[in-house]
């Protein structure tokens, strides 16, 4: 089987000027004076047995005006890594050379290396630029320890389990102990707000119990594997800010495909701190789980798309996209603002605070679903025009072959 392994790579400015007005924000990317996580990423994959995959780094920067630097930061990675793996580097100066070879301006807002949708979308061409059957998707802050990981993601995709076509395997994260549950001190506000305790109680169920794969609600971002069927049919939803792993297990619902959960598919996750106040990180959550559940709502019946409902998705994220969200947020970020008051904290008070009214402002102004469609249909031209083959040589050549 053909695969490709692709990780993206997040990179900011230097530490000592941290962040200037107008980056793009993302949970902990490095700076450029740090060594950051993707030497050590890079370095675990000489532990893997089976080594026939393609391996293309996606570059991406917080801003164009440092591109350049991230480029050649990464490529002197890549080289001191020795990986073994034929490697690519596909970052903004080559996303800017194929825009110039696709030309079509109905194509080019598709591909864009500005938040992490658009950039898991990235990943999904790294698949068809070189024709492969399957993408895995791996992310820099994670490390191998399973050697037989690479025939463990391949084993089931592109086959029938129980009846049902596997397009999509998901694996999952191992904390830093070596666990799957997550560990985190638990807060008054986090009564309301219990995404830690419905996310531990879904691992409980797929992780935690056989058989070793089955349906899943949840899908991890940085451990999935996504078949060429799947790939060149559905891409991720760039409205989704964060959580775009489980909007893409959410849209390939609706549009007929199963994700998998294997539980004998582990990678070690070790993420740098994230730098972002609770508050911030609360309001994204908002905002991604209020789109999701509009797009489940606005749903409606037609040829080809399935509909889905929340509770398919419970316990996680299925309990943040019912009618009670509104509550959720009520209460949670209430007492989220009085612990800031406490502890002197006004804008952390303000700002929690806010979250209350982001419930109404996160509410899109357009049918997300027709939205999706539009997407889909975008998305699919998109594919059938890179597999031409004029086309799909140029576009090789430039991360280096052909």
């Amino acid at each position: 089987m053909k695969c490709v392994m692709v990780i993206p790579s997040y990179w900011g400015r230097q530490k000592k000027i941290g962040v200037k007005k107008g980056d793009i924000t993302y949970d902990h990317p490095t700076a450029l004076d740090e060594e950051g996580t993707l030497s050590r990423c890079l370095e675990s994959i000489r532990l893997l047995k089976d080594r026939d995959f393609t391996l293309i780094i996606i570059g991406a920067a917080t801003s164009a005006d440092i591109s350049r630097r991230v480029e050649e930061k990464i490529t002197e990675i890549i080289k001191s890594a020795r990986t073994g793996i034929r490697t690519y580097l596909f970052s903004h100066s080559h996303l800017d050379r194929i825009h110039k070879v696709i030309g079509r301006e109905e194509f080019l807002n598709l591909l864009q290396m500005e938040g992490y949708s658009p950039i898991r979308n990235l990943c999904l061409l790294c698949g068809e630029i070189f024709q492969a059957e399957a993408v895995i998707f791996i992310d820099d802050d994670e490390v191998f320890e399973d050697p037989h990981f690479l025939k463990k993601a391949k084993e089931f995709i592109g086959r029938k389990v129980n009846g049902k076509e596997v397009r999509a395997v998901a694996g999952y994260y191992l904390q830093p102990d070596g666990d799957y549950h997550l560990k985190k001190e638990i807060k008054p506000w986090m009564v309301y707000w219990d995404n830690m305790e419905k996310m531990n109680e879904a691992f409980e169920n797929i992780i935690g119990k056989e058989p070793r794969l089955k349906e899943t609600p949840f899908v991890f971002g940085g451990n999935m594997v996504v078949h060429r069927d799947l790939y060149r049919t559905v891409p991720f939803d760039p409205n989704v800010p964060r959580g775009e792993d489980i909007d893409y297990l959410m849209n390939a619902r609706m549009f007929g495909f199963h994700f998998f959960l294997d539980n004998q598919l582990s990678i070690k996750h070790l993420p740098p701190p994230n730098p972002n106040p609770t508050w911030l990180q609360l309001r994204k959550d908002i905002h991604r789980f209020v789109f999701e559940r509009e797009k489940i709502r606005s749903q409606r019946r037609l040829s080809g798309m399935t509909l889905v409902r929340a509770e398919e998705f419970d316990p996680y994220p299925g309990a943040f996209l019912k009618e009670d969200l509104k509550e959720k947020v009520y209460k949670s970020n209430g007492l989220l603002a009085m612990e800031y008051l406490l502890k002197g904290e006004r804008k952390g008070c303000q700002e929690a605070l806010n979250n209350i009214l982001e419930v109404k402002r996160a509410k899109p102004q357009f049918n997300p679903f027709d939205n999706l469609r539009s997407l889909q249909k975008r998305w699919q031209a998109l594919m059938s025009y890179l597999s031409k083959p004029e086309i799909h040589s140029r576009v090789r050549k430039i991360l280096g072959e052909g």
